[in-house]
């Protein structure tokens, strides 16, 4: 086990938000490497957590659409952060006004926003993430591709670009059906673009597997207490052919259709326990272990990675696990090679319990009610 240095950490000082969410306008400090935050529902605790989140990857965890950020009758708002990496300070600043969003290091606005993304990452582990083992395709995508573009700049340019391509591709084979005419020189460079683009995006999805998977088994037995089998199983049309080929093969039925049947942005993850799918098979307690698993092997890999711990910000995990594993929880996460975590509960004294044993290193945050 490494021990961090604190000149190493990543750590937010201090975040100011204004017309974001329930506030109005509100400054936060943070002192120490452990921040619990406590208040009753509804007082604002996964907000602040969700606005942390906001200034590492320029969006919120919770909600694409930023109306949904903006407090109730407000034109925008602002969210401004100082967070410390490497013993020097940065100033975040992400602003949305009447639509427009802008966001800012250290004065300088970016042109692309996918430029901020791994420059100070952090982990969110949230009720809501339930979604990744039960809801559809997307979710998963959506969940391995925040993890690689943290940890690998090219991978969300060549995502990005991919997707817009793909919406192109997909507009013009609705132009072919209402049009009735071929297009099939336009089709065949958006196809080449598509493959040259959705390559390395398949090509990191399937190295990066194999290794995280066994750091997911490791962190599951220690959560769960006892050895299960889990595994992740990729699975992706370019596993058969290349993509070139298979948009090639699916061109007719991609006009009937009216969009782009095979490709990247088809990809899932099947997620097992005992070679039995997890969605359908696994207990409760158990798709719970391996959600936290999931999301603790992202932890490790990204401070691998960087050589840094990330952020870790976790939403009312005392609620959502028996006892037994929020103690093995607590127990990893104050391990000297973690950085700075923020947790959320409703009872203060309980938070106040899970850290006793670092009471110089944990800062409680009382919420107004």
């Amino acid at each position: 086990m490494r021990v961090i240095n604190n000149s190493s950490l990543l750590t937010v000082k201090n975040i100011s938000l204004t017309q974001f969410k329930n506030y109005t306008l509100r400054r936060f400090s943070f002192r120490q490497r452990f921040v619990g935050i406590t208040g009753r529902n509804g007082s604002g605790k996964t907000n602040l957590l969700d606005a942390i989140y906001y200034i590492c990857f320029t969006k919120s965890y919770f909600s694409s659409n930023e109306s949904q950020n903006t407090q109730y009758h407000t034109p925008g708002f602002r969210l401004e952060g100082v967070l410390e990496r490497g013993g020097q300070d940065h100033k975040v600043v992400c602003t949305l006004k009447e639509g427009k969003k802008e966001i800012s290091l250290d004065g300088e606005a970016y042109e692309r926003f996918s430029q901020h993304i791994g420059r100070f990452p952090a982990v969110m582990i949230a009720p809501d993430d339930a979604g990744i083992i039960l809801g559809g395709s997307e979710e998963r995508r959506k969940w391995l591709d925040g993890l690689l573009s943290q940890l690998y700049p090219g991978y969300l340019e060549h995502l990005i670009t991919y997707n817009k391509i793909l919406q192109q591709r997909n507009s013009l084979l609705k132009t072919i059906a209402a049009q009735g005419r071929s297009q099939d020189a336009l089709l065949d460079v958006l196809d080449a673009q598509l493959a040259q683009h959705g390559k390395p995006v398949f090509e990191q999805r399937r190295a990066f597997l194999p290794a995280f998977i066994q750091k997911v088994q490791e962190l599951y037995d220690y959560l769960a207490g006892r050895h299960e089998v889990v595994n992740i199983r990729y699975q992706c049309s370019l596993l058969e052919q290349p993509l070139e080929r298979l948009l090639a093969a699916n061109r007719h039925r991609d006009q009937l259709l009216q969009r782009t049947s095979g490709g990247i942005h088809r990809d899932d993850l099947l997620f097992l326990l005992d070679e039995h799918p997890m969605k359908t098979s696994a207990s409760q307690g158990q798709r719970k272990s391996f959600l936290f698993a999931l999301k603790l092997a992202q932890y490790e890999v990204i401070k691998n990675q960087k050589q840094f711990p990330p952020l870790l910000l976790l939403d009312d995990v005392f609620e959502k696990l028996d006892q037994e594993r929020v103690t093995r929880l607590i127990q990893l996460v104050s391990r000297p090679d973690y950085g700075q975590v923020f947790i959320t509960d409703t009872h203060g004294n309980r938070l106040q319990a899970a850290f006793e044993h670092l009471p110089d290193d944990f800062q409680l945050v009382e919420m107004e009610a």
